[in-house]
């Protein structure tokens, strides 16, 4: 965006050169690249972003300017009558694209060439001239920021305008002479018969002001940005007016801007005022933006230290005034900004204009910052267990791909089953696709290990703590977060120094690694039980519990999921709440000594149905009458010749002990011989031998 010095000192009373302007400029955001000589005065190349459009004008940055240096800009003062006419002669029928459109009537114009300032002004911005009339308008649109057409009235059929979208068919020819193809989704500017202009980027080529034009309608309109920017597009015609209207314009300074090229024009080309009309079918929405102590909100946000009044004096400055007699502070948005909606908003301009230089670098406050969270302990010894077991942590992204969505069965506690909706979406993914807050951590953690295989590596235990989210119910509540332990493991077992694993890792392996590091973190009471899991194979999966109550699952992945990953060697993961593992009290380590006398251990073989669970087993010694059987063990297992397809063999050894004196032969062997009658009777289960 050029800007012409000189043009400026117009506008605003300035002693600052046009290199120390160029400085202060640039300190509020207004990126000053270069500064060059143009005749006597100087230009500005000024870089704006796509949220400043009210810096698209001479008097944009003169409101900078008197910010800065807190003085006041000229204001443009006009004679024309104000009032408008209703005669009929503009029709706007998309008021939701068109939202104002005024006409003014401009009789006995001499057309012909432009003043030398004002061929200079335009020159010096990048503009040729055209005629007098031709860069009135050009020169008030990088005055006021805009944009307008003027139409010959002669040429116009009727004798009016009417706002309207094309028709299917409809075609125009572009002042450039080009004929274009115009669809239903573009607004035009037409007389009673044809599209006269393409409304909010330019004119067309029977209506243009001409040597011979005597009478003038000159245009000054609103459109809405988004069908302006898709028409410049959709044709491939991108003009200075499409340019403006695409960011938005000042709705509400369309008389402005008519009154003071129809006053130029009236000077420079001889013309005479006539009637003034103006139709505004879709009102501007006052914005009001709260904020109960805006100086407080500066210091939050920006850490800088702004006095109220300082602040209230650079929002008032840029035309952001504060609302009198609201509840709680309130500030109003002007016309010509459609970037302030939020408190945020305040803050950064506050901080443009008190200086984004003075900003510090410093950590935000951490109230709770040096204290230990009543779970961390806890969680560092389960780290430290998993890391002594071989495993290695990883750290995934907190957002997945669509496409696990019901393939990995979520943690207890967790998804409410019930709504439509059970995830958490990202209205704008930083990935692309991946537009899901997890609600698991597997997919993060398979795609390390599938990692890991495609560099040769085949022996993989890894482990990652972190949060899952769910959706909860009810209207802007917030996400349901968890934290949860998921572990994955695959291939073989591998020791210090060895090249080759000595064994392959299995569904125990897996079991004892989650074993151990929730009785390193003080969670001792796990069971575990048959379970069918969605991403698990069937018959070799488990639910955890802790206490009786379920807090995740283990196994084997399943074929399915294996297979999509192209895994060629079995996976064993596990997942589950920790949070709700952590819940609980932690057990204390309480010492005990070291036994005394000696035990007695017998081995037994269980012919058992596939369904009975070494556990149910297990549970039979709990009883108080068998205190002396200290301990129960699985020893292994065995399926095939001389049993049944449903049944299986399992070896258990059992270990009897006093901590008062040594068990004789025939107290052992009747307490056996009672514990294997009550295993039978109450499990329906038979003794192989």
């Amino acid at each position: 965006m050029n800007i012409s010095y000189n043009w400026l000192k117009d506008l605003i009373d300035i002693d600052l050169s046009a290199d120390e302007l160029g400085k202060k400029l640039t300190s509020v955001g207004l990126a000053v690249e270069g500064i060059h000589l143009h005749g006597d005065d100087l230009v500005l190349d000024i870089d704006l972003t796509s949220n400043r459009p009210d810096c698209l004008s001479h008097l944009g940055i003169a409101r900078e300017i008197g910010v800065i240096e807190n003085i006041a800009v000229k204001a443009l003062t006009s004679t024309l009558a104000s009032q408008a006419a209703d005669d009929g002669l503009v029709t706007i029928e998309c008021p939701e694209i068109c939202h104002r459109f005024t006409a003014r009537i401009i009789k006995n114009v001499n057309i012909g060439p432009s003043p030398k300032w004002l061929v200079d002004r335009l020159e010096a911005l990048g503009e040729r001239s055209i005629n007098n009339v031709a860069d009135i308008t050009n020169y008030v649109m990088h005055e006021l920021g805009q944009p307008m057409h003027s139409f010959d009235l002669d040429k116009l059929a009727g004798g009016r305008i009417v706002v309207r979208k094309a028709r299917a068919g409809e075609g125009i020819t572009t002042l450039d002479e080009v004929e274009r193809k115009i669809d239903d989704s573009m607004v035009v500017v037409c007389d009673a018969e044809k599209p006269a202009a393409l409304g909010g980027i330019m004119g067309g080529l029977d209506s243009s002001i001409t040597d011979g034009t005597s009478n003038v309608l000159l245009e000054v309109a609103c459109f809405e940005r988004k069908n302006i920017r898709t028409t410049s597009r959709k044709l491939n015609l991108a003009t200075e007016a499409s340019y403006r209207f695409e960011r938005g314009v000042d709705i509400e300074n369309l008389e402005t801007a008519s009154n003071r090229a129809t006053e130029l024009i009236c000077e420079l080309a001889g013309g005479e005022a006539g009637e003034f009309i103006d139709v505004y079918p879709t009102r501007r929405e006052k914005i009001e933006v709260r904020s109960t102590d805006i100086s407080a909100a500066v210091r939050r946000l920006t850490g800088l230290n702004v006095a109220h009044e300082e602040s209230v004096r650079i929002l008032n400055s840029l035309g952001i005034t504060a609302v009198d007699g609201s509840a709680t502070q309130a500030f109003a948005g002007p016309s010509w900004r459609h970037d302030i909606h939020i408190e945020e908003d305040l803050v950064e301009e506050v901080a443009r204009h008190a200086g984004y230089h003075k900003i510090a670098s410093e950590l935000p406050p951490a109230f709770g910052a040096g204290e230990y969270q009543p779970s961390e302990s806890r969680e560092k010894r389960l780290r430290q267990t998993l890391v002594d077991a071989g495993f290695n942590e990883a750290l995934s992204y907190s957002f997945i791909d669509t496409r696990n969505d019901g393939v990995f069965q979520t943690i207890p506690d967790l998804v409410v089953e019930s709504l439509n909706e059970q995830y958490v979406t990202l209205k704008d993914s930083v990935i692309d696709g991946a537009v899901r807050m997890r609600p698991t951590i597997l997919p993060g953690l398979l795609d390390a290990i599938r990692l890991n295989l495609n560099h040769q590596r085949r022996d993989i235990k890894l482990f990652e703590i972190g949060k899952v989210f769910a959706a909860t119910a009810g209207v802007g509540a917030l996400p349901n977060e968890q934290k949860a332990f998921s572990l994955v493991m695959t291939g073989g077992q591998t020791y210090e120094g060895r090249a080759t694993s000595s064994r392959q890792l299995d569904f125990y392996d897996a079991k004892g690694a989650v074993e151990g590091a929730l009785d390193s973190a003080g969670a001792r009471e796990i069971t575990f039980s048959t379970a069918e899991v969605t991403h698990l194979r069937h018959g070799q999966t488990a639910s955890i519990l802790l206490n009786g109550v379920e807090i995740g699952y283990l196994g084997r992945l399943n074929d399915e999921i294996a297979g999509a990953y192209k895994f060629k060697q079995p996976v064993y993961v596990a997942e589950l709440n920790l949070t709700l593992a952590l819940t609980s009290n932690a057990e204390r380590v309480t010492y005990e000594p070291l036994a005394k006398f000696p035990g007695v251990s017998r081995d037994v073989s269980f012919v058992v149905d596939r369904k009975v669970q070494f556990a149910s087993i297990e549970a039979i010694i709990r009883k108080p009458e068998y205190e002396m059987c200290q301990s129960v063990v699985f020893v292994d297992i065995y399926e095939g010749k001389g049993l049944k397809e449903h049944e299986r063999s399992i070896t258990v050894r059992y270990l009897y002990r006093s901590d008062e004196r040594t068990l004789v032969e025939e107290e052992v062997e009747a307490l056996h011989n009672e514990i294997i009658e009550a295993t039978e009777k109450e499990l329906g289960i038979s003794t192989r031998f």
